[in-house]
This record gives structure tokens, sequence and C-alpha cells, in this order.
């Protein structure tokens, strides 16, 4: 018995290996199981069961924990990165109007956190601590606690004791911000939908279908070149031609069109009062499977061969070599056309569009097999970590005030990340990943962090907590609390926008996943909230790991 409890509580790496699993295993249990309603704290418990184990006296290797909170937060904020990063456009309409509204609570939730700091006299290390618990961010945890570190060249247990008791009751904060804003503007969730339905209408992107008939009296016989010089649309693809006797074909180079001919052309929305000059135009549902062709077929295509990551379409020749036509790309679950100039990423589907055993050639040409794609590709993501690490350790000086601040692990590995999943296929990197292995890479490192980040904390937060920590929940309260109410009503008020955006913004800018079930249960009909919270969620962690960090160098140095 007294090698057993010599062996547990004196730390080895060994006796370290065996309560982080230990840590682990009993989080994530409860993660599973404690549960209200659409409330649970997930793999948050794991942070708790550490801090119970860390009060009672368990101890793990220092180093062991060091390098198993660095390379679990390297692991977690990677795979967000490198997720996000095929889809990741911050200038895109809309899309920099909800990063500004989420920057814009990070900058309240700075104040918030600043005004306390001097209000309570509260060291502004601690603070950034508590005010990382009450943003759910533990990037920012992360990055508070190395400027510190960089900066005193001891570390500070009160700032991750802060987050710890900062962060339960933050995710109550942020449901109850989007709940109150509900209650005080008299929201109705269904009339919000419908508001949802009518925009979505208007603005829709996704690449429409019409059957243009040429009647042009100025059109005699028309190339396709001729064609688009006409009607300069750069964002069109035409994929047949229906000629008077019913008769259809492909499109190429060499086909040509006369008054009668029927064009099947795929464009955006914007664009189809241009298709006017051609002729009448009708509608064609992109989702009727059924054609009456007798020879011409769609099938969807998976590009899952490596060799075919980063080729513009236009490179594989397809009309002259198989006389077929790339109509559509869905990527990340977006239709989008296919122009010739579009970059073909592993993971891809084509519709392609030809004569059926040309239609074979052509997935032969792409792979078209599924299985390949469950196979991980871990070389972008040791290599990108290596490239993270780099950039993170690079002095960044603050004008100003004649010091510097490093973007840190966090920072550096989350830029490098995006970076190589948005551009990686340009340059023939195979950056896929299904959504299963991306998230299991995460959970990991999210587990692996907090278990470490538990026990090493643990030991203090009981003793603080009682000598007046208590009062650190309330602030993270305030911290949580005013910068969403403040910009939910400017948001939903003032902007116009739409609730459901609302919360996904709410959510987002707190980086709280926790949040995110509720969210959903809030509407059957549409993921609204899902899709602005992945919006801002990038942007909105850079700036977190940077506010966390030049808190602690602006007051503390």
């Amino acid at each position: 018995m007294e090698h057993i409890r010599e062996f547990l509580y004196n730390p080895s790496i060994t006796q370290s290996l065996l309560w982080l699993t230990i840590v682990m295993t009993i989080g994530l249990w409860l993660g599973e199981k404690a549960k209200i309603k659409h409330f649970s704290l997930g793999v948050t418990w794991v942070l708790f069961v550490g801090i119970a184990l860390a009060s009672l006296g368990i101890k793990i290797d220092h180093s062991v924990g060091q390098f198993a909170k660095d390379f679990g937060l390297i692991l977690f904020v990677y795979s967000i990165g490198l997720q996000v990063g095929p889809s990741f456009s911050p200038f895109k309409r809309g899309v920099l109007q909800l990063n500004m509204l989420a920057a814009a609570i990070v900058l309240l939730g700075c104040v918030c956190a600043i005004i306390l700091h001097y209000i309570t006299g509260i060291d502004m290390s601690t603070m950034a601590g508590v005010m990382s618990g009450a943003t759910t961010s533990t990037p920012s945890l992360a990055a508070a606690q190395q400027a510190y570190f960089d900066l005193k060249g001891t570390t500070n247990p009160d700032i991750a004791t802060g987050y710890a008791v900062a962060y339960p009751l933050s995710i109550v904060g942020v449901i109850l911000a989007f709940e109150l804003i509900r209650k005080s503007f008299k929201i109705s969730l269904p009339e919000e939908e419908k508001r949802l339905r009518e925009a979505a209408q208007e603005t829709a992107e996704e690449p429409i279908c019409v059957d243009v008939t040429l009647n042009n009296p100025q059109i005699e016989i028309l190339t396709l070149d001729e064609l688009q010089r006409l009607c300069p649309i750069k964002e069109m693809v035409v994929s047949r031609v229906i000629r008077p006797d019913g008769s259809d074909e492909l499109v190429n180079e060499q086909t040509s069109f006369k008054n009668g001919d029927t064009l099947r052309i795929l464009t955006d929305k914007q664009h189809t009062h241009m298709l006017k000059l051609l002729g009448q135009m009708k509608d064609y549902d992109l989702r009727v499977q059924s054609e009456k062709s007798d020879h011409l077929i769609s099938r969807r295509i998976a590009v899952t061969r490596p060799e075919c990551n980063g080729k513009r379409i236009r490179s594989f020749n397809l009309r002259e070599q198989y006389h077929a036509t790339i109509t559509r790309v869905s990527r990340a679950g977006i239709d989008l056309l296919a122009t010739p100039d579009m970059v073909l990423q592993l993971g891809d589907r084509l519709m392609v569009v030809g004569d059926k055993n040309d239609v074979g050639k052509v997935a032969e040409t792409f792979g078209n097999e599924l299985k390949r794609l469950d196979v991980p590709h871990l070389l972008p993501v040791f290599f990108g970590m290596v490239l993270g690490i780099c950039v993170g350790l690079l002095p960044i000086p603050i004008p100003g005030l004649g010091s510097t601040f490093k973007l840190g692990l966090v920072g550096g590995s989350l830029i490098v990340a995006i970076l190589i999943g948005h551009y990686g296929p340009y340059y023939n990197m195979v950056t896929f990943s299904t959504t299963s292995a991306n998230m299991m890479l995460r959970q990991v490192g999210l587990t692996l962090f907090l278990a470490a980040l538990g026990l090493g904390v643990g030991e203090n937060f009981v003793p603080t907590l009682v000598n007046g920590g208590y009062m650190w929940i309330g602030y993270g309260f305030i911290i949580t609390l005013m910068p969403l109410l403040i910009m939910g009503a400017i948001a939903y008020k003032g902007m116009k926008m739409n609730y459901f955006n609302v919360v996904g913004l709410l959510i987002g800018s707190m980086t709280s996943a926790m949040a995110l079930p509720y969210a959903q249960s809030l509407s059957n009909e549409n993921n609204q909230a899902s899709v602005c919270y992945a919006t801002v969620y990038p942007f909105t962690t850079f700036l977190r790991v940077m506010a966390g960090q030049l808190l602690v160098l602006i007051f503390c140095s």
C-alpha cells in the first residue's frame, strides 16, 4: 500500500500521465451525464475535476503539466483554424459587419475589466484571468499567462484561478443576455424566422439555373466566346444547349448557337437581368434530378485524388477531352459556380454534366473514392504547428509604449492555421480533413489543456476563493453581461439585424460553444445562430488572445 501511495503522490512522468488520464476520463464522463435540459458544462468538467483532485493534494510533474498545456492548446486552436480556413472571408458581404460588432464586444469587455481593476484594486493580471473566464476564452487565458511570465519571469496562479471561478456563470450570462434582449424588445421567434426566409431569398448567393431561349434579332450564329462577349458575365456557366427539335448537347468552344436554341445557364441572381439581352428567360430548378435527355446525365463526383488538389478547373480541359462540363462545386455545404479559374480542393463535390460513359471517365480523373477522404493528412498539421510556434515567438513592437508583445503559441498557431487552410490548396498542399477527424484533434487538445490546468491551479483554488476570490464571480458576470446587452441591443434595434443573427453574434463573440446547443433549440427551421457563431469565432479568438496579452503588458509592466 505504501508503495502505491508513494507512486500516486510523488510527481513523476508516469504518475503525471496517470492523473492526467484519470482527470480527463472523469471530466468527460461528467460532461456527458451532468446535464440540465440543453445546458451542460461539457468538457469544462475536466477543469473542475482537476481542481478538485489538486485540492486533495494531488500534484503532477511541472514539466509534464506545462507540456500538456502547451501542446494541448496548440492542437486545439490549430484544429479550429484549419477547419475555418477554407471558408474564411472576413471582407465578404455581411461578414465584415458581424466581425466589427464582435470586435466592439471584445473592446467593451476590456473596458469593463479596466474599470473594475481601478474600482476594486485587483491586479490587472488577475482581472485578465477573470475576463478570460467571463468570455469562456481558453486561448486568452493562455496568452495572459504567457505575457505575465515573459514580463515577470514567474507565474501568477491567480490568473488561472480567476478564469476558473468566472467560467461557469459566464455561460449562464451569455444565455441570459440574448433572452433579456428577446424579452425587452418583445421579439417573436416565428416573425424572425419569416424575416430570415425573406432576406435569404433576396440575397441568395448560391447559383441559380435558367433556360434562355435565344430570340435576339441581332443574333445569327454565335460561338461560346461571342456569347460571353455579348453578355459579359464572369460568373456564368453554360452547361448545355437544347435545339428546337428537342435534342440537346453539351457546350464547348466549337459549339454554335442560333435563334430558337435554348441555353441552360448557371449564374448568380444579381446577373440574371443581363441574360434578357439574349432572349426569353425561364427558371430551371437545380433540384430536379430527372432529365429528359436520352444520353446526358448529371452526377455528383467527389475530388479525392491528391493530384487534383490546388488545380484550376480549366487545367483539366474536360469539355474537349471528355465532352463533359462541371457546373457547380459544393464546398462546406455551399454550392459555388464552377468557373474555369476556380481552384479545386480535396473533398469538393462536383456536379458534372455529360454522356454517361464520359462522366464515368471524369469520375476516374477526380478519384470519386470517398474512402480516400477518411485517411488523415498529418503533414500540414505538424508543418503548420512548426510555423505557428515560430510566428508566435516573433516580438511585435507596440507603438508609443516602447515594449513588444508576441502572438504566442495560441495567436501564432491560429493565424498560420487559417492561412494554410485557406491558401494551402493554391500551393498543392492537402489541408482537407473530415469533420470528425478535426473534432477529435480539437477535443483531445482542449481536454489535455484543461486537465493540466486544473491540476496545476487546484492547490490554491479554495484558499483564494475563501479569501475574497468569490467576488471575482460577480466581476466576471459583469464583464460577460454588459457588453452583450449593449451591443446586442444596438445590433437588433439600431442595425435591424435578425434576432437569430444576434444570438449567433453574441455566442461567437464570447467563443461560448457551451451556449450554442441552447441557441440551436430556439428554432427547428434554421441554423443561422450556428452560421453567425462560426463567422465571428476565428476573428474573435484572435482578438481575445491579443486583449489578454495587451492588458497584462500595459498595466503590469
